[in-house]
């Protein structure tokens, strides 16, 4: 993302900030109260895709950055949002979308995005490979299903707003979290709004092929062009304590190289947390968002965790229009790139 200013400039005074060592002799107990403590929701139960957050962890990048970082579960990317503004978290794991609908109305208290991970939004809706629904138009007149609050579901009218779809048409219907597969499956309802990083895979555990026997309606493939889950910080953290939020970005953008080159230690980082997890199920889940949400051509480009202001401006006018906000948010409100750190430590390369 480009500024006025020097990032270069920017990014030096903020390491300057935060590289100063302590001095070896001060006592542990001293040396912990230096660590400046971060409260981190993640947007979902652990899962493969935050594993990088946990190898960070175990490396010891956030105590490099002289940071104390507790990360919690989430339930839901736009939860994420609602818990950072209310002072819960001073940072996390969530949708941008959901920051752009809370800055139109609230533009001094909704968390900022200062590092991208999804490039490419993971919302679509899912039937069943044999459903009469086979286009977005058919969906008029049908029920769907989808957890209450969940990002998908409050993106389903941008969507609908570049198909022709008539929203007013479909009836909703709230799922339990864990249940909106199994009951597309069993015809509860007859499609659900869904992340499509999850349900893949929820699929696959249900003994489901999800390339076979599933249609998906990716939003992305149907005019809806945003961004999706990214790193968030609040505001009242980039005031106070900007060499944290600088600290925090450069070792998750570690943990996430360090897991594009070795998926299975990060991985084995994750089952340290929840050992009940399927090592091979979420290997896979994390691969298939890799593929699929993370390593865009943009990303090959421009580095892991930017955006193009371009791309952001329309976003947020789709999200404007979709949801009817009274006050279209600039891209400054929603993403700040001051935090990043140099393409060279950003650079990935294609799988």
């Amino acid at each position: 993302m480009q500024h006025r200013y020097s990032r270069r400039s920017a990014a030096l005074i903020l390491a300057t900030a935060v590289a100063l060592p302590l001095a070896a002799s001060l006592p542990a107990n001293v040396q912990a109260q230096e660590l400046t403590p971060i409260k981190f929701v993640l947007d979902w139960k652990l899962q493969g895709i935050h594993a990088w957050y946990y190898l960070a962890e175990d490396k010891g990048y956030f105590a490099q950055e002289k940071l104390a970082v507790t990360i919690d579960q989430g339930d839901g990317s736009a939860a994420t949002v609602s818990k950072v503004m209310a002072g819960a978290y001073q940072a996390g794991f969530g949708d941008v979308n959901a920051i752009i609908q809370n800055a139109s109305v609230k533009p001094g208290a909704a968390p900022v995005m200062v590092y991208m991970i999804y490039n490419r939004a993971p919302f679509a809706l899912i039937v069943k490979s044999g459903s009469p629904i086979k286009s977005l138009k058919d969906l008029e007149g049908r029920t769907l299903g989808t957890p209450a609050g969940s990002a998908a579901g409050r993106m389903f009218p941008v969507m609908a707003g570049k198909s022709g779809l008539d929203v007013t048409k479909v009836k909703w219907t709230n799922v339990a979290p864990n249940l909106q597969e199994q009951l597309m499956l069993k015809d509860h309802v007859e499609g659900a709004a869904v992340f499509s990083v999850t349900s893949y895979m929820n699929l696959v555990a249900q003994g489901v092929d999800p390339d076979k026997d599933i249609r998906w309606f990716h939003f992305a493939d149907h005019g809806v062009d945003l961004y999706g889950n990214g790193v968030m910080v609040s505001q009242q953290l980039i005031k106070e304590k900007p060499q944290a939020v600088a600290g925090l970005v450069r070792a998750i953008n570690k943990g996430l190289r360090d897991t594009l080159a070795d998926p299975d230690a990060a991985i084995a980082a994750l089952l340290k947390r929840e050992p009940l997890l399927n090592k091979e199920l979420e290997k896979r889940r994390l691969m298939y968002t890799l593929k699929t949400v993370m390593i865009t051509p943009e990303v090959l480009a421009a580095g892991v965790g930017d955006v193009s202001d371009e791309r952001l401006a329309r976003s947020i006018v789709q999200v404007k229009d979709a949801f009817e906000l009274a006050r279209q948010p600039a891209p400054s409100e929603i993403f700040d790139g001051r935090f990043l750190p140099p393409l060279a430590e950003r650079k990935i390369s294609a799988k």
